[in-house]
């Protein structure tokens, strides 16, 4: 899932004229499964090693993960707080956390900012990309 999901959101930005290398990705989750703080399992990380690898800048913001543990365990610092979404080239719902479910992707969309959904959390019209 993660070479997938990080190939498919670098093409739809270059679909969109952005560059990769040096862009800003936030991923949106990263424990296991929704509003829970388990990150035992957690296939995010692939999606943040992917990204990575194509040289972008990646954030991670997951309200219910434990911020130490994480470091500890993926070598990853998550977010404190949920950043200003506008300013990122591209957003990927990788987790259906309830939170998540009050960020106004249509402005995001609206923006010409890449939405990749894997979840189904946000209305198809406001997406790019989804599973």
């Amino acid at each position: 899932m993660g070479k997938f999901v990080a190939s498919k959101t670098m093409k739809l930005m270059i679909q969109k004229g952005m560059k990769i290398v040096g862009s800003h990705v936030l991923v949106l989750g990263f424990t296991f499964k929704e509003n829970c703080p388990d990150t035992r399992n957690t296939k995010v990380i692939d999606v943040v090693r992917e990204l990575e690898a194509f040289g972008v800048n990646v954030d991670v913001y997951d309200p219910y993960a434990m911020k130490e543990k994480v470091k500890k365990e993926y070598a990853l610092t998550l977010l404190d707080q949920q950043p200003n979404i506008l300013p990122y080239d591209a957003i990927i719902v990788a987790v259906a956390h309830e939170v998540f479910k009050t960020i106004d992707f249509k402005a995001i969309h609206e923006q010409g900012k890449v939405v990749f959904d894997t979840k189904a959390l946000v209305e198809r019209e406001w997406v790019d990309g989804r599973l």
